[in-house]
Formats: structure tokens, sequence, C-alpha cells
């Protein structure tokens, strides 16, 4: 087997080992918000588990990243890594994996500076990881070789629906703390739309 196969078989599974890690960090994210503990973990435990588990999904992106970089099928550089649209090869794909590595990077670093910049803005950067793993999915979606294969397929609509459910539980969680019901709460925030911003 060649370099360039290995490397790619190498990037695929990278691929779908991050999409999974990460998936499982943003469904422990939900869980530590809701206070939650999982089974045989006190609490802190599960705040533990989400660091580490985020901590080695960065370590299988860096991987992907690197087998991407360094197989010579196709031309990515350093920059088609951290500049958002800038390669030549499939720049809108992989410029939206880009754009989820930067967020993911932001999210990394403010969470090791944590202590130095306080925690609202930690959180309000923290934010981002919502924004980063629909982007990420799409990347995936968009680039990979995988993804009209069966496994693949069953791989991305079961992360996917994990994360709508946490997402789901979420937001009624939020809505029965603040005594009010999803609907009500859209009724609220269209009732203070600018009367000029409805269609």
């Amino acid at each position: 087997m060649s370099d360039s196969a290995l490397l790619w078989y190498a990037n695929r599974a990278t691929g779908a080992v991050s999409l999974v890690l990460f998936t499982v960090v943003v469904l422990l994210g939900i869980a530590v918000r809701l206070r939650g503990r999982l089974p045989g973990l006190p609490r802190f435990g599960t705040v533990r588990l989400h660091r580490t588990l985020s901590l080695s999904a960065v370590v299988f992106l860096a991987l992907h990243i690197t087998a991407a970089v360094v197989d010579s099928y196709v031309s990515i550089s350093l920059l088609d890594v951290l500049v958002p649209f800038a390669s030549t090869y499939q720049p809108l794909w992989l410029g939206l994996g880009t754009v989820a590595l930067d967020l993911m990077l932001a999210v990394l670093i403010t969470s090791l500076l944590r202590a130095r910049i306080g925690h609202r803005a930690w959180r309000a950067v923290h934010w981002l990881a919502w924004a980063s793993w629909p982007i990420a999915l799409i990347h995936g979606i968009g680039i990979g070789t995988d993804t009209g294969a069966g496994w693949m397929l069953w791989l991305t609509l079961s992360c996917l629906a994990a994360v709508l459910t946490a997402f789901g539980i979420r937001v009624a969680h939020a809505a029965r703390a603040s005594g009010r019901t999803p609907s009500t709460l859209l009724r609220t925030a269209e009732s203070r739309t600018p009367e000029g911003a409805r269609p």
C-alpha cells in the first residue's frame, strides 16, 4: 500500500473519529450546562470527562489536518488550513472546515486562558462551539469521500439526531426554568421584533 493511500485512510478515519468525539463533547457540554451527571460518575466527573474528550477530539482533529496537508494527492497548505476559502482545492467545503477549525481554536485558547480572561468572556466565546459543530458536519458531508457509504451515512445521521435531541432538551429545560413554553418564548421574541423588521 502506498504512502498516499495510507494518508487517505488516515484522513478518513481521523475525520470520522473527530465527528464522533466532537458530537460527544457537545452532548457532554449540554449535560454539564443542565447540571446532569452520567451514571457512575459524580457531577464533577461529567465536567472532567467533557474537558478530557475535548482535548482528545482536538488531537484527532490535528491528525486529520496533518494527514490532509501531508498527502501529496491534493494540494492543501498550512495557509489553507487557517484562512477560510483560500484553497484552490474544493474551496467551499475545505473553507467550511477551516471556519470550524478557527472557531474551535478560539474556544480551545479561551478555555486554556479561562482563569485570566474571566468566566463571562470565556462563556461568550464558548458559544462558538455551537456554531463550529454544524459547520464541521457540513464540511465533512461536502468533502468526505465516504459520504455516500452506508456506514458513514448512519454515523452522520446518528450524530445529528443526538445533537438535535440534546439541543431540544436544552431548549425545553430553559423554557421550563423561565416558566414559559417554547411557543411562548417564540411569541415573545416575535413581539419584541421592531415593526419595520417584520415581513
